[in-house]
């Protein structure tokens, strides 16, 4: 399913040859986590957090679905994030913690303090679970995707216009990511970017 994740990307490390250490700088790297990037998916599940699983349903795939919607929202409130040079119109934090909230957030800061903020709309595709545990203290699923920064501009604050961006930078490639059930929901720890293209 297509998912315009309507969230700022935050781009995190070099990895994905779009950092977007400033989404003007590479086209966004995903936000990433302490070390990784991020990928969204077109194909993102709605954004709504997870809903109550039934006594019959299968934990794992409960599980994994939830995950997923949570990754969906997570971009969504990326895009706001990075599109906002106050950054009070996104609640990353109801969708993020840990490494991915804080590289985010800072990336986002480091974007806005250049004068810059970024517009339009990211998309997260093929998205694959490569790993659900239910039975540990903390649930959590590592999820795998294409994250499509296509559509995503960099907007120079003062004069309007878009940011000419590197021509041989990585507009679609492959993040994991890591998403963890907390007491409060689930949330997205870690975002790393692959650096290869999808």
């Amino acid at each position: 399913m297509k998912r315009r994740a309507h969230h700022s990307t935050v781009h995190f490390r070099k990895t994905a040859a779009a950092s977007l250490t400033l989404c003007a700088a590479f086209a966004l790297t995903a936000c990433s986590s302490s070390d990784g990037n991020d990928e969204a998916s077109e194909e993102s599940p709605t954004v709504t957090q997870s809903p109550t699983a039934s006594a019959s349903a299968d934990p794992k795939e409960t599980a994994r679905k939830e995950a997923i919607a949570t990754y969906g929202a997570y971009w969504q409130e990326m895009e706001k994030l990075y599109a906002d040079r106050t950054g009070k119109s996104a609640r990353l934090d109801q969708y993020a913690a840990s490494a991915a909230l804080k590289n985010a957030e800072a990336d986002a800061k480091s974007t806005h303090d250049r004068g810059l903020i970024n517009t339009g709309d990211v998309s997260v595709t093929k998205v694959d679970t490569e790993k659900v545990d239910v039975s540990g203290k903390i649930p959590n699923a590592t999820l795998s995707s294409c994250l499509d920064i296509s559509r995503w501009r960099t907007i120079d604050t003062e004069t309007k216009k878009p940011v000419t961006l590197p021509s041989n930078r990585l507009t679609k490639y492959v993040i994991v990511s890591t998403v963890e059930k907390y007491p409060e929901g689930w949330r997205v720890t870690r975002d790393d970017p692959q650096g290869e293209s999808c």
